[in-house]
Formats: C-alpha cells, structure tokens, sequence
C-alpha cells in the first residue's frame, strides 16, 4: 500500500468506504478500516501495533482514529524531530486540518478536547505563540528549585503519614496521583486547595468521564479564583509572575493557561512517578543498582522517560503546505501523530530496548523544538525526590501481589498503571519539617534483664573522710544536630533543602 493510492486528505479513498460492515472480532481483518488502515484507538496492544507498521510502512505510517478519521503517525526517533523542529513545514494549529475543514471531524469526537483550536500558546504560532510561550517560560525561569526540593520532601512526609502505619498501600491511588497535585498547587500559588477532591477532579477529567465537564468546572473555578487574588496582589509564585508579565495576559488567559500546566504536569508526573517506583519493585538489578550507587535517581528517571513516557502520543501537527517526511508524501492539511514512544525504541537509534540509556537525554518523552515541555524540570524535580524520599521512609517496600497481576489502562495518549500495591514494616508518622528518613524507626535502646528484675547494687559503708573541695563542673553544650562529615554529604544536605 502507498500513500499515493490512499492519501490522508478530506477526498481519500481512507474516508470514502464507511458503508463496508466491520469485521467480526477474531478476523485478521479486525482493527482494519478504510483502505485497510489500522485503527490505533480499537488496537488491544499499541506496542505491538507500532511496531507492525514501523515493519509495514517504515518511520511514517499512516493509521486512523475514532470514526475513520486519517492521521499519520510519526514513529522514526528522527523523523520526529524535524517533525518538531521544522515550524515552516508543520504546526500545531488544528484550524488548517483538511479531515476538520472537509467535516470528517465531528464536533462530538471523542479526542476533540485535544484536537480543537484555543487561544493558548500549544495551538499558537508566529508571535501570538512567543508572547503567551514568553510569560510561561519567565514563571518556570523564576522557580527556586532548592526551595522546591524541600517543599517535595514535606509533601512527601505529609502523603506517606497518612499510610506509613497500615503497612501496605497502593502507591498509584495513595502516592503517585497525590504528590504531584500537591506540589503543583504549591507552585502555582494555591497550597489550600489540595485535597482529594482534586486530585479525583484531574483523574476524571483525563478519564474523559460523563463527569469530566463537572470536573472541569471545579477545577477552573480554584483556578479563576487564584487569578482574581492574583490579579488584586500578585505574590512571588508562578501565577504571580504571570499577571505580571509585560505581556498583558487577560485573566482567561492565565487561568487557561494555569488549567494547562496543571493537569499536563500533574499527568506526565503522576505516570513517571509510578512508572519508576514500578520498575523499582519489580526489577531486582534496577533497584540493586539504585542501592548499591551504580545508578542515580536522577539517571533512573531519565531511563524511564526512554522506556515508558508519560504521554505515549501527543496530539497533533498539521502540515501547513505539501512536503516529504520519512520517504512518506504529506499533503498540505494533512494531520500528523507526534508519538514518543514509538519513536524513544527506533531501531534506528536504539537497537537494543533494553539497553541502558545512562546519561543520554534524546528521548522525546518531553517533546521539542518551539513547543517543548516549559516545565519538564520541575516534573523531574517531582519525580526525582518523590521516588528517593520515599524510598527513604520505607526501605522495606516490597511489591504485595504478582508483577503479572499489574493492569495498565491505555489509551491512544498514555498508558496509565491502574495499581501498585506494596506491603512494608509499619512506621510511626513523622514531622514534616524533618528529612524523610527510617532511621528514627528503630526504638529506643534499653537494658534487657531476663527472667530477674534488674539487680539493687548493695550500700557501701559510709567511711568518714575529709569534704573534698567542689570541683566546677561545666555546662553541657547545646544539643545541635550534628553536621555531616565530608563535603559531598554537606552538599547533598544543602542541595535537599535541609
């Protein structure tokens, strides 16, 4: 099949078939649409299916999503960035979409939320995008990453505290959808209004859910109310520094903006945190690694940004005049997946998928080029101590059922693990304000006397002597917490906030 006989445009024979009937479950024609393509939304393993149209078609392939609407997907590691770096030939504006123009897309489309036009840097270009790109990048640039940490390792204790005593939990319910709301609402300027009713608000809305436009509603109105306080005394915190911006952003447009760095923060994050502490648990040479000091958590969460990015597909490019990409032909008009998944494992760059990728930052799992990730390092940061803070606290955790029993859900945009559930020693609470640690676990040491109460020395015979002369006997010195020895250690503690 070439793209010249089924070209992914409005008059294709890809959208001119819908009278054919579906194929029945089992046939080997099952997830086949129009012109036989692939329907990436019916597929039951995306993995699989990638790579059978990488094998297929090669870099660039052509698939359909809900309804038999045409889209390439861009699946070469290459390929991808000059999809991401080459705004002349590509954009991200859905307006210019032939399937959108020619009325393929319906306004009900399942995936319309990530497909339709708003006025937000990730659909501008030109210098509507600077602009709004501008102040977003100025509010990230203005984050105190050390100030940061430390505000990751209290919300950690504050999470773990309220399951450190059961002795088991479900990391993805319980920790990995909680730290990282609870942190973002910190940096966005509104720490009062984390709580589980929206941390279940975001998990809705991405569900897409008959109660995603309630969920979104709640969400925006926490938002629309932090731009008002903002807007009457901006404070020195990302929402602060966006009403402040020369840019003159009006109070929509920060708080769409705000509802943008929210829940893709909070997504990408929630799904990179349970992605590692998964590998964690289930991979004896990842974690011998993490303890014994041949890999860092850092370099841990960079692995993982490889093999399983938060976002397996993002939606979407536009081809804003005919070109070429990956020996395929794209018209102008025609509509492109950028796919980080597919594209962290091309053969091409990675012959090996296991391989460990040490100290290489080319993955793709935060994008490129004008519409790169602005707050990848934060999510990092989130990540990073999130993972080594906790493993902090409970040293011991260990993974309570079978890796085969883990369930992930999967979408064409993410594939998101359902439950992590894990047992450990039962541990006392500790202060927020204090390191995450187990080394005050243990309990106080005593003398031990079996059997017998401890032995009453007997009394001595007073023997008169000469008083002798008081000696002075000097205070005790102030109890301070001893400093660290050497200057690595000092430079952790530093660097951790503490």
């Amino acid at each position: 099949m070439t793209t010249e006989s089924n070209p992914l445009t409005g008059d294709s024979p890809a959208g001119a078939d819908s009278s054919r009937p579906a194929p029945p479950p089992g046939c080997p024609a099952h997830g086949r649409g129009p012109g036989g393509l692939s329907r990436l939304h019916e597929s039951a393993d995306l993995k699989e299916l990638y790579e059978e149209l990488r094998a297929e078609h090669g870099p660039v392939a052509p698939v359909l999503i809900h309804d038999d609407v045409p889209l390439w997907v861009v699946l070469g590691h290459a390929e991808s960035q000059q999809l991401l770096r080459s705004p002349a030939h590509f954009c991200k504006d859905s307006r210019i979409w032939s399937a959108l123009g020619d009325g393929l897309v319906k306004p009900d489309h399942p995936l319309m939320p990530h497909i339709a036009w708003q006025p937000m840097c990730a659909h501008a270009e030109g210098d509507e995008h600077r602009r709004l790109r501008g102040a977003i990048d100025v509010a990230v640039a203005a984050t105190d990453f050390r100030g940061l940490r430390r505000h990751v390792n209290r919300s950690v204790q504050r999470v773990v505290n309220r399951f450190c005593e059961a002795g088991e939990a479900e990391l993805v319910g319980q920790y990995a959808e909680h730290l990282p709301m609870a942190v973002m609402c910190h940096v966005l300027g509104m720490p009062d209004e984390y709580n589980d009713r929206i941390v279940e608000a975001a998990r809705d809305m991405l569900r897409g859910t008959e109660t995603a436009i309630a969920s979104n509603a709640y969400i925006m109105d926490a938002l629309q109310r932090l731009t008002a306080r903002s807007r009457a005394e901006p404070l020195d915190d990302f929402t602060g520094h966006l009403t402040r911006h020369p840019a003159g952003l009006t109070d929509e447009e920060i708080a769409q903006h705000l509802r943008v760095v929210l829940i893709a923060a909070y997504e990408a994050t929630a799904n990179l945190l349970a992605n590692v502490l998964r590998q964690v648990l289930i991979d004896p040479r990842f974690r011998s690694q993490l303890n014994g000091g041949q890999m860092t958590v850092p370099q841990a969460v960079e692995q993982l940004l490889w093999d399983e990015p938060p976002f397996s597909t993002i939606f979407a490019y536009y081809a804003k005049q005919e070109t070429e990409l990956g020996g395929q032909r794209i018209r102008k008009g025609d509509g492109l997946l950028f796919a980080p998944a597919p594209a962290n494992v091309d053969p091409r760059v990675r012959p090996d998928p296991t391989a460990d990728m040490m100290g290489n930052r080319s993955h793709l799992a935060f994008g490129g080029g004008t519409h790169e990730c602005p707050g990848q390092d934060i999510g990092r940061v989130i990540a990073e101590v999130g993972v080594d803070a906790l493993l902090m606290r409970l040293p011991d955790v260990e993974l309570s059922v079978p890796e085969s029993e883990l369930r992930f859900t999967e979408s064409i945009a993410s594939r998101h693990l359902v439950e992590l559930p894990v047992n450990f020693i039962p541990r006392p609470q500790q202060d927020v304000l204090q390191r995450p640690s187990h080394e005050n676990d243990a309990p106080p040491r005593q003398d031990w006397h079996i059997g017998v109460s401890r032995p009453v020395a007997a009394p001595v015979p007073r023997v008169e002597a000469p008083a002798p002369m008081p000696m002075p006997v000097p205070p005790p010195p102030p109890a301070t917490r001893p400093e660290p020895r050497g200057a690595w250690q000092r430079l952790l503690r530093w660097w951790r906030g503490y």
